[in-house]
């Protein structure tokens, strides 16, 4: 708690004693109060009581602990790609995806008076996101945790020619002034996120509705082993949506893929098309069966 700037503290402690007292009413999210995965959290369950995190790796975590029932943390954005290294955070966690959420991203310029500014803190992503308008205007991108911390440091600062790139939500809980609105590049900018919990949800639950299932596997190490894999989901029509590699260990012999798929087992062509994957792998994984939020072209 002591590594968010001192406006956030207060009420990080506030939603953290609400938490406690209900765990089972619990999402933690990575960032400071007022950040995107705060919005995504209370999109996602209205009633639900936001468990700020400072790291992605405290909310998953608070989750495994037992001091929240899940999490919802950021995965691909639209515009500027992988957010959360899920692919090393969930198989060492234990969890299980058990959902997803797409959440329209818009940024808001914010600071201790309206500016000029030469200066702007913000996370990566947002800066990522932002970073034409930013050159336009000759600010300096300086890269922070989370948007909403950004902003939290920006009031503590007190500096008027730093601004920071944030929800408006943050504007309104840490008392800063809005510069300007929609500020990212892409005005359909939108983000990804999962929504992890300790147990999976059974496949068989989901019959009769569009399923997706998420996995990481291992291909053995010869020759044409990918497309031999990737073989059974093309001869049984199941659609492979992401296909992500990643290296696993120091080596670099072993290279691991993350995948989702549309579909969940139980069905006949995704069993087959597991199977014939399974036969082509020294290792695979299947971190989650869960309701589509949307649906793919």
């Amino acid at each position: 708690m002591d590594s968010y700037p001192a406006p956030a503290l207060a009420l990080v402690e506030q939603m953290r004693d609400a938490a406690a007292a209900e765990p089972a009413r619990a999402i933690a999210f990575q960032g400071a109060p007022g950040a995107n995965s705060h919005r995504a959290a209370l999109e996602w369950a209205p009633g639900c009581l936001p468990l700020p995190c400072f790291s992605f790796e405290d909310a998953l975590e608070a989750v495994t602990a037992g001091r929240a029932d899940s999490a919802i943390i950021p995965i691909e954005n639209s515009q500027n790609g992988r957010v959360a290294d899920i692919h090393f955070l969930l198989p060492e966690s234990g969890l299980s995806i058990v959902g997803e959420h797409f959440l329209p991203i818009h940024h808001t310029v914010m600071g201790v008076g309206t500016g000029p500014y030469t200066a702007a803190y913000s996370h990566p992503q947002a800066l990522g996101q932002t970073r034409f308008w930013l050159r336009e205007r000759g600010i300096v991108p300086v890269a922070y945790a989370d948007t909403a911390g950004a902003a939290a440091l920006v009031k503590e600062m007190g500096d008027p020619t730093a601004c920071a790139i944030a929800p408006a939500l943050a504007a309104d809980l840490y008392g800063l002034d809005i510069a300007e609105r929609d500020v990212e590049d892409a005005k359909d900018n939108m983000t990804r996120f999962v929504i992890l919990a300790r147990e999976q949800i059974d496949p068989a639950t989901l019959a009769g509705e569009t399923a997706m299932t998420t996995f990481v596997f291992e291909v053995k190490n010869i020759p044409a082993a990918l497309y031999k894999a990737m073989g059974g989901f093309a001869t049984n029509g199941v659609n492979m949506t992401k296909l992500e590699s990643y290296q696993q260990g120091a080596s670099f012999a072993a290279t691991m893929f993350y995948a989702d798929i549309v579909g969940a087992p139980g069905d006949p062509v995704v069993d087959r098309a597991l199977e014939e994957l399974a036969f082509h792998c020294k290792e695979l994984r299947i971190l989650g069966s869960y309701r589509q939020a949307r649906q793919r072209p």
